[in-house]
């Protein structure tokens, strides 16, 4: 076995990022992070003044009791589930690239909205001696209002810094071939160990429809994974659907609607459904509890009898190998 090369100061770094979370699941906390995360236009694209008003007004007094009480529903002895899964799955892809590599690259996690913050992260990339940073967002599907948003959160973070890291940036994997292959291994090894349901519900997370209409390239991008699971399963047209959750609000939404199309199949006497949703990268309240829980409860009381939930990818060795795979592809020359 040959000796771990040595360096005098790491070739790159990762960073990870996914959305965000509040710190605690307080009323405060909460109302802090919706604070910010709905102020972003890459967001929401209402008129800034008019929406000031809204968000100020009715959003930030109305929601964040309720929302809190979601999150303490969901939240672990770690904290939130998505920064307590991204912590397990920066070990696991420092260790991974380093069992590949052999030799420790370093690997950190940041959230667009709250903490750990951008800033924070890529300095604490640079105060190892990383001056190449390859971004990783954890969206697998482009977005304006996520993966984009992270460009900016970044430009912004690093406006005043005059030694400025040399970035790469991945904008989606939505069709990796190893990031399929993980979602229908996972898919597989839950039939195997439920049974199969008579379809398969591959739920994302949903934009307004304007978003679309303005070139968002994201529902094109869900539809295509979903069709690339759908076929890594073998599934036939009428044993799986593609939809989106999470809308709110009075706009259009893309459309079919996830909590509607489960209310209509348990109607209609399909008995069983499972559910995934392949845009998230770890669980989270919009996967353990607006998914898990709430429409499960639309299912069974429109007539449906068994719904069984997917986890997310979170920390399996297949996922991080994905990832293991797109640090090395896009860190080439480094």
């Amino acid at each position: 076995m040959s000796e771990p090369l040595e360096q005098s100061s790491p070739r790159y770094g990762v960073l990870l990022v996914n959305l965000g979370t509040p710190d605690q699941p307080t009323p405060s906390a909460v109302r802090r992070y919706l604070r910010e995360f709905l102020s972003d236009p890459r967001v929401i694209d209402t008129p800034r003044l008019v929406w000031w008003v809204i968000l100020n007004a009715i959003i930030l007094v109305v929601r964040p009791s309720r929302v809190a009480k979601l999150y303490q529903s969901v939240w672990t002895d770690q904290g939130s589930p998505l920064l307590a899964i991204g912590k397990r799955q920066v070990v696991a892809l420092c260790s991974e690239l380093e069992r590949r590599q052999g030799y420790v690259v370093p690997v950190a996690l940041a959230m667009t909205y709250g903490n750990p913050s951008l800033k924070d992260e890529i300095a604490g990339l640079q105060a190892q001696g990383c001056q190449r940073i390859l971004v990783l967002p954890l969206y697998p599907q482009y977005s304006g209002t996520t993966t984009a948003a992270i460009f900016d959160a970044i430009a912004k973070a690093l406006k005043v810094q005059p030694d400025l890291p040399e970035l790469r940036f991945i904008n989606d994997y939505h069709l990796d071939a190893s990031y399929i292959t993980a979602l229908a291994e996972s898919v597989k090894e839950h039939w195997q160990a439920r049974g199969r349901s008579e379809r398969l519900l591959i739920s994302f997370h949903g934009v307004p429809e304007r978003y679309v209409e303005a070139g968002d390239p994201y529902t094109d991008q869900c539809r295509a994974t979903a069709q690339a699971l759908a076929e890594a399963l073998e599934l036939d047209d009428g044993q799986w659907l593609c939809s989106f959750q999470s809308r709110f609000g009075p706009a259009e939404w893309v459309k079919p609607y996830t909590d509607k199309t489960l209310q209509q199949w348990g109607a209609e006497g399909v008995p069983s459904v499972d559910v995934i949703c392949p845009a998230f990268a770890a669980d989270c309240l919009e996967t353990l509890e607006e998914i898990k829980i709430q429409n499960r409860d639309f299912f069974i009381e429109a007539g449906g009898k068994e719904y069984h939930y997917i986890p997310a990818l979170n920390e399996r060795p297949d996922f991080i190998h994905c990832l293991a795979q797109l640090v090395e592809r896009n860190t080439g020359g480094w």
